[in-house]
């Protein structure tokens, strides 16, 4: 586990990074509301962002929880590695769920933005959220997430939030593993609070949110 934390801070520092170098400098045309990006493309840097995201939920879901021996005290029929996939992990010799572990990123890719000055941030939301911090919250996130779940495309725009302007995007959120269908389908608040609703393979689940700062100039 400890090595799996490393991990994900290793690459929390190299999306900070990215972050700090972006494009995020805007230029506000005189009189108008519009925005011209300087440098890197914001729509360019987001895409990155998530494709490294992505890239490292799918592979921890397939290689990882995959192929453990159970999932939430169930046995897997494929599974070789002695070991758990379960929601109460911290009180298990167990491993986090890609959910939890994604959130574990989350919550590291925040300190260490705060600590280098940058409000960039994170995070999964979903209209069918088992976490209630997952939910969709802001005006913004309910229109992207419904956008999302209607067409299947990332949803991209500028979002004022206080004093601090953001380029958010919304990416979908599939299915991507049999362990994401399985354990919401059969999760307790997912059975109270949707008992309608049946995921399968490849179903938009919900969504990424990426949040960009952007300094005008």
């Amino acid at each position: 586990m400890s090595y799996l934390l490393r991990q994900i801070k290793a690459k929390t520092i190299a999306l900070i990074s990215l972050a700090a170098i972006i494009c995020v400098t805007a230029i506000a045309c005189g009189g108008g509301s519009s925005e011209q990006a300087v440098g890197i493309p914001p729509e360019m840097v987001a895409d990155y962002v998530h494709t490294t995201l992505a890239a490292d939920r799918t592979a921890y879901t397939q290689h990882v929880v995959n192929r453990a021996k159970k999932l939430e005290g169930k046995e897997k029929d494929k599974g070789v590695l002695e070991i758990e996939a379960t929601e109460g992990w911290e009180n298990t010799d167990g491993i986090p769920l890609p959910a939890q572990m994604f959130r574990l990123g989350s919550e590291i890719a925040t300190d260490y933005a705060t600590e280098a000055g940058l409000t960039f941030s994170y995070n999964l939301i979903s209209p069918w959220n088992l976490n209630d911090s997952h939910a969709p919250k802001s005006d913004f996130e309910k229109k992207a997430m419904d956008s999302v779940i209607e067409t299947g495309e990332p949803y991209k725009d500028y979002q004022q939030v206080g004093d601090q302007t953001y380029f958010s995007a919304l990416y979908p959120d599939v299915a991507v593993a049999e362990a994401c269908v399985t354990c919401h389908n059969t999760h307790p608040i997912h059975l109270e609070r949707y008992p309608d609703k049946v995921f399968k393979m490849d179903d938009v689940m919900g969504g990424v949110i990426i949040n960009l700062p952007i300094e005008k100039t």
